[in-house]
């Protein structure tokens, strides 16, 4: 069943600190939005922690065809990244980035160990996150005369839709975004509106 609802975090969490056998496995999770923020925070990570051994991590990004990737970083295969995305899985949280950054602390965990330190900083790392719910939205995009922005914006005011950005003009384009389930049968109300150019649009 389609449902209108996702969860995400709504903030960076504090980082945290596991220890196992000697070795230091910092957890932290992050929002994201796109791919691209992923790198930049994992550098940071290094920066940061200049003796780590290791930055492994796992993100989700997408509700209804999610895409995902999970990073070993040198790690035995499967032994980190896939773990961390374990987690993501179980919280049931998307556009999120979990990290798990270790410092080696001379004992060899082998990779049962190495499994169940990065599931368990993972698993506190979410744990202690700040989960929301948002609701899933559709954009549209309207393009209309001036003598048209009357019944346009009587019609948002009326549906609650959400202005995203506009362009006034010598025509008007306003982007708006409305909740998932509802966007076919608003798409369709500007579509009937003399003069009203309705699409929606995908980024």
């Amino acid at each position: 069943m389609q449902t209108d609802t996702y969860k995400t975090i709504s903030r960076p969490s504090a980082e945290l600190l596991y220890k196992e056998r000697k070795s230091k496995f910092y957890g932290n999770a992050y929002p994201i939005q796109t791919e691209e923020e992923v790198k930049p925070l994992i550098e940071a990570l290094r920066k940061k922690h200049r003796t780590a051994n290791h930055v492994c991590y796992a993100w989700q990004l997408g509700v209804e065809n999610p895409r995902y990737r999970a990073n070993d970083d040198g790690e035995p295969n499967n032994s980190a990244g896939m773990p961390i995305y374990g987690q993501i899985q179980s919280f049931e949280v998307t556009n999120v980035l979990v990290t798990v950054t270790r410092i080696f602390g001379g004992t060899k965990l082998g990779v049962g160990g190495l499994i169940g330190a990065y599931r368990e900083t993972a698993r506190l790392s979410l744990d202690a996150a700040d989960i929301v719910e948002r609701i899933l939205e559709q954009s549209i995009l309207l393009h209309f005369g001036y003598p048209q922005m009357e019944k346009v914006m009587r019609t948002i005011k009326q549906d609650q839709i959400t202005i995203v950005a506009q362009r006034l003009e010598i025509d008007c384009e306003l982007l708006i975004a409305i909740q998932k389930s509802r966007s076919k049968e608003v798409l369709q109300k500007f579509q009937e509106m003399y003069g009203v150019a309705a699409k929606f649009k995908t980024f």
